[in-house]
C-alpha cells in the first residue's frame, strides 16, 4: 500500500539511536547558553554596580558633597546608621536615607575659594 520506500524509511528511523538529553542539538544547551549570556550581560554588571554603591556609602564622611536620587545636591553634615544629615542651603538641613545617595559631586573651580 505505501511502497518499499516508506518501509525503508520507517526501518531507518527505528534503528537510529536516540540522541539523548545532552546531545549537541538538545534544547538544554540553548537554555544553558542563554543563562551564561544573561549572567555576563545583565547580572554580573548589576552586582558590580551594587558593590560600588555600597562602598561609596560606607566611605562617606562629613563634608562630602553628594547628590541624592531626587537630584538634591548638598553637603554631608552628620551621619547615622541609616541616615545622613545633608545641608542643602545655609542653615537648611534635611535627613535622607543612605540608600538615596547616588553619588559624590566633584567640586568645581568656582566652589573652591582661592587660598592666599
Amino acid at each position: 500500500m505505501f511502497g518499499i520506500e516508506y518501509a525503508m524509511a520507517q526501518g531507518t528511523e527505528a534503528a537510529a539511536p536516540s540522541a539523548g538529553l545532552f546531545s549537541p542539538s538538545s534544547p538544554i544547551w540553548m537554555f544553558f547558553l542563554l543563562f551564561v549570556i544573561m549572567y555576563f550581560l545583565i547580572i554580573r554588571p548589576q552586582q558590580k554596580k551594587q558593590k560600588e554603591h555600597r562602598e561609596l556609602i560606607q566611605n562617606m564622611k562629613k563634608g562630602d558633597r553628594i547628590v541624592t536620587g531626587g537630584g538634591i545636591h548638598g553637603r554631608v553634615t552628620g551621619m547615622d546608621d541609616t541616615t545622613f544629615t545633608v545641608e542643602i542651603a545655609d542653615k537648611v538641613r534635611v535627613k535622607i536615607n543612605r540608600g538615596n545617595v547616588t553619588g559624590l559631586v566633584q567640586p568645581s573651580s568656582k566652589d573652591q575659594t582661592p587660598k592666599k
